[in-house]
């Protein structure tokens, strides 16, 4: 089955789909997404190199898991279907944290354009990532990956490090 992708216009409105391999390209329309920051029972964040062979943003370290919502998918189900397939893992406690987030990122002439509400959660089990979409992955506490962001700069997801430094401007998580 092919994963559609939702459109949307500027207030957040569904406007069609369309399959995914046909959404991402340098004039890449804007579309619904999620991006979601699980935690363990202690209190680190699982952050993830995202594949080298994926179409967007290939080999950068990321969140635990980003995504598209499906046609008539909440975002917590979306959150669990791509958790589970990306890394094997449940989901817990998922509550939203920056909700009106919006981004245009370009990277290698592809595009990211996305309505992008940001969650924090729990995961529960442990990490088996499909290596089609996951490259590796590493557990730390807040202060840790705030520290990595900021000396490796590219090397992580445009639009991590900008949730990064919002959801610690909530006072979501503890300052770094």
């Amino acid at each position: 089955m092919q994963e559609l992708i939702v459109l949307v216009d500027d207030e957040g409105r569904s406007i069609g789909t369309m399959p995914k391999p046909l959404v991402h390209h340098g004039e890449t329309p804007l579309h619904r997404a999620f991006s979601a920051y699980l935690f363990d029972d202690e209190g680190r964040l699982l952050i993830t190199r995202r594949a080298v062979d994926k179409a967007t943003f290939p080999g950068m370290w990321t969140n635990t898991v980003c995504g598209h919502p499906g046609p008539d998918e909440d975002d917590p189900t979306a959150i669990a279907r791509r958790a589970r397939f990306e890394l094997g893992l449940g989901v817990a406690d998922i509550r939203p944290a920056v909700p009106g987030y919006r981004y245009r990122a370009e990277f290698r002439g592809v595009v990211e354009n996305e309505i992008c509400p940001v969650y924090l959660g729990r995961f529960t089990g442990a990490p088996e990532p499909d290596p089609t979409e996951v490259e590796e992955w590493e557990l730390l506490d807040w202060a840790g990956f705030r520290r990595r962001q900021e000396t490796e700069g590219d090397a992580w997801s445009p639009w991590c490090r900008e949730q990064a430094r919002l959801i610690e401007g909530a006072g979501l998580v503890p300052a770094a």
